[in-house]
């Protein structure tokens, strides 16, 4: 069955059939996830995250030729420019930039004749990424999973941009992203005056997904209540985020010996730094990250993209014929 449509300002600007985009988690969305999102209408967003070059072209390649874009973390670009190169070449149909100043980016995308999509935590970044001319702009609530500054919530988030765009006397679709993982969470994004959302989780949780059945196994167990924003993660792997960032991911054992006392784990990485490596390589959910968001309360199994996706616009459609059941 064909999931009905939902035309927005998004999909008309990007070409696509329903407003919904892959978020483009490292390590997690590569070229299959993003192929399959594209492929059943959405935008698939192929993660760069601290990926080298021919990582980068590997998943790329494993698209297979679909209609796809890139995200990149801002600052990791700063630090490696030719990435984006690495994509251009390829002609993506967009490129998200997170966590960073986008400003020294957006001309050169723009020409390349992609989308610039920039990803906010609140209403000043929102301002930056008007000003430099973004072409869409993601709302990241604090309960969306991986980093983020934790300062808002996607549902005042979302409003507030979305008057500023207006005020600004501008059309550039904003698009809501976390805690949104089903119909109702996309039907209450556009309630709100987004043109779309950026979906996480849910995709995290698909058979694409580049996530070991361990991970996904703890994940359909557990509740939003079961996520904690978190920076031990990044101190075991040596990866040092700008100040003030965190990562929501599952609680377990790790975090719970070491939150709080990230300083201590700094000086004890000669030990700790291998026992965590060895759990990666293992599989060991105990300790390596599962990172999800708050709406891992709302998956219990994994599931293809593509009906994840029809059931995410099937179920928004029904959502907004009457919510809740309330129209008379």
């Amino acid at each position: 069955m064909t999931a009905p449509r939902l035309r927005t300002g998004l999909t008309d600007l990007l070409g696509v059939e329903h407003p919904v985009l892959l978020a483009p988690m490292g390590s997690v969305a590569g070229g299959r996830l993003a192929a399959a999102v594209s492929d059943a209408g959405g935008l698939g967003l192929v993660g760069v995250g601290y990926a080298e070059h021919a990582a980068v072209r590997q998943e790329l390649d494993a698209a297979g030729g679909a209609r796809v874009g890139c995200g990149f973390i801002t600052w990791v670009l700063d630090r490696r420019p030719s990435l984006l190169d690495v994509v251009l070449e390829r002609d993506p149909v967009a490129v998200m930039l997170s966590f960073g100043d986008p400003t020294p980016y957006v001309a050169r995308i723009r020409d390349a004749g992609a989308a610039v999509i920039c990803q906010v935590c609140d209403a000043a970044e929102a301002a930056r990424a008007l000003d430099a001319g973004a072409d869409v702009v993601v709302t990241q609530g604090g309960e969306a999973g991986g980093h983020g500054t934790r300062r808002r919530s996607t549902l005042t988030l979302v409003p507030e941009v979305c008057d500023m765009v207006a005020r600004r006397g501008l059309s550039t679709p904003v698009v809501a992203a976390g805690g949104i993982a089903d119909g109702r969470g996309l039907a209450a994004a556009l309630v709100l005056g987004a043109a779309g959302v950026l979906v996480g989780t849910r995709f995290w949780a698909c058979s694409e997904a580049l996530v070991s059945p361990a991970s996904h196994e703890r994940a359909a167990a557990a509740s939003g209540d079961d996520t904690v924003a978190t920076t031990v993660h990044d101190r075991v792997r040596g990866i040092t985020w700008p100040r003030g960032y965190t990562s929501r991911v599952l609680r377990s054992p790790f975090v719970a010996t070491w939150a709080g006392r990230e300083d201590e784990l700094g000086r004890e990485l000669h030990r700790v730094a291998p026992e965590y490596r060895r759990a990666v390589r293992d599989d060991d959910v105990d300790v390596a990250q599962v990172v999800v968001g708050e709406a891992v309360g709302l998956v219990q199994r994994t599931e293809p993209a593509g009906k994840v996706l029809q059931s995410l616009v099937a179920g928004a459609v029904a959502a907004l014929r009457d919510p809740a059941g309330v129209l008379g």
